[in-house]
Order: C-alpha cells, then sequence, then structure tokens
C-alpha cells in the first residue's frame, strides 16, 4: 500500500514550510472551535491559526500524534522524519508565560525516531559523560585562572581566600559576577565585586546586621570602612606587608 497524500491545513495549502510556524496549545479551560464548533475540553488540543480558534480536525492536524517534551534525541529525529510537526505550548498562570510542551509529529516518524533512539542511547550516553568531563575540566581550569587573576589583583590576598572567591563567584548556573562576560575576560571590575562579596559575608558582621535591620543599605553602609581597609591590604605586596607587620612590632 503506498504512503498515504499528506494532510496539509487548508490555510496554508501550497506553503507546508509555514505550518512549522502554527502553534498547538493545551487547553487549560472548556472552550469550542470556531469552525465547527465542537466542544474542546480541558487538557484537549487547540490550535491557534491567525484570528481562529480550531480544533485539529478543522485545522487538518489530526493524523499526527503528540510527543511530549523530555528526550531531546527522539524529539529532534521526529521533526526530523515528519513531514509536518507542530509545536505544542500550555499556558502557565503561576509564571505567567506559555512553555513548550512537545510537537505534534506523524505516527510514522515518531516510532521511527523512538527506535533509532534507543539503539544508540548507550552511545549517546558515553558522550554525553565524555561531554560532561570535559566541561567540569574547562570549568576548574576557568575557576583556578580567575583566582589567579585575584591574586595578580589583590597580591594580599590569603591563598585560600582567593579559591574559596573563585570557587563560589564562578559557580555554573549561579548568575554571580564570576560568570559574567566582564569577569571571563578577566575585568579588573569583575574581579573586586567577587572579593567584595567575599569580604563582606566572610571578614564582617554583615550578615547579622543584615538580619538585625533588615535593610541592605544600612547593613552595608556599616561595614563599609571594614570593606575598605581589607581591600586596602590585600592590595599591598605580600613583602611590604610583612615589613609593615615587623615595623609595627
Amino acid at each position: 500500500m503506498g504512503k498515504s497524500k499528506e494532510r496539509t491545513p487548508p490555510q496554508c495549502e501550497g506553503a507546508r514550510q509555514q505550518a512549522t510556524d502554527w502553534i498547538v496549545f493545551i487547553l487549560r479551560r472548556d472552550s469550542e472551535c470556531e469552525r465547527c464548533k465542537c466542544e474542546l475540553g480541558k487538557g484537549e488540543f487547540i490550535c491557534l491559526t491567525g484570528k481562529q480558534v480550531l480544533c485539529l480536525e478543522c485545522a487538518g492536524l489530526s493524523h499526527l500524534e503528540f510527543l511530549p517534551s523530555g528526550d531531546v534525541a527522539i524529539t529532534r529525529r521526529a521533526t526530523k522524519y515528519s513531514e509536518l510537526h507542530v509545536v505544542v505550548m500550555k499556558k502557565s498562570a503561576a509564571r505567567k508565560r506559555s512553555e513548550r510542551q512537545g510537537i505534534l509529529a506523524e505516527p510514522e516518524a515518531i516510532r521511527r525516531a523512538e527506535e533509532e533512539s534507543a539503539a544508540d542511547a548507550d552511545e549517546r550516553s558515553g558522550r554525553r559523560k565524555k561531554a560532561a568531563k570535559q566541561r567540569e575540566k574547562v570549568d576548574k581550569k576557568y575557576v583556578a585562572q580567575f583566582a589567579r587573576a585575584i591574586h595578580r589583583q589583590y597580591p594580599g590576598c590569603p591563598e585560600e581566600d582567593g579559591t574559596e572567591i573563585a570557587v563560589h563567584a564562578c559557580k555554573k548556573h549561579s548568575g554571580r559576577v564570576g560568570r559574567s562576560a566582564a569577569a571571563k575576560e578577566f575585568d579588573s571590575t569583575a574581579i573586586r565585586l567577587a572579593v567584595i562579596a567575599h569580604i563582606r559575608h566572610k571578614h564582617t558582621k554583615y550578615d547579622r546586621l543584615l538580619e538585625r535591620y533588615g535593610n541592605k543599605q544600612l547593613a552595608r553602609r556599616e561595614v563599609r570602612d571594614q570593606i575598605d581597609a581589607m581591600l586596602d591590604e590585600w592590595e599591598q605586596p605580600v613583602q611590604s606587608m610583612e615589613r609593615m607587620s615587623g615595623r609595627n612590632g
């Protein structure tokens, strides 16, 4: 039996690629198709085409099957093998945005994608582990470079403090200053901000003051002189600090 003819959505006949720009939503409340007036309940699919809200049948998408998000390899292959695919979204009231849930694709394409992904799952797992080790190696190298940059800018900074600053500031996915573009260029301002943050939390009473006042600016104002003094001290070469210590003794 020959392959059945693709059912192209009526609004985009002759321009199949445009169908992939359509978005299908998972309903959060009951609705109805504006063309056939069929009732659509919560959890069913609805297609937004311009100003119309259509059921999958009227949109020409009822022959497609839902493939949930979760396995990137299967989704990528199903998208490749399916002559027609549409992104499926769902509105999140809590996050006040629409979030991708998966795709609608041809059943045959999904089955093929699942079979191929199962066949090379071990190989892909090995590649992921290898890539993860490489990323970890690169990340450790970056942390070490950041620590060296700290000691160049603040030669009087104790080694354990410099290492702790670098590890904390450069923690992946933290949004901290060490992950910024400026820090990756070892910008002096970025390094200074990381050092100040460390001194504030580790060498002053800032955290206790913040708990007492409940006001960040007020707590920072009280420890500012202490931070500036330590910054001045760490900016001095170790030899100079030792000589000063000897004279004071």
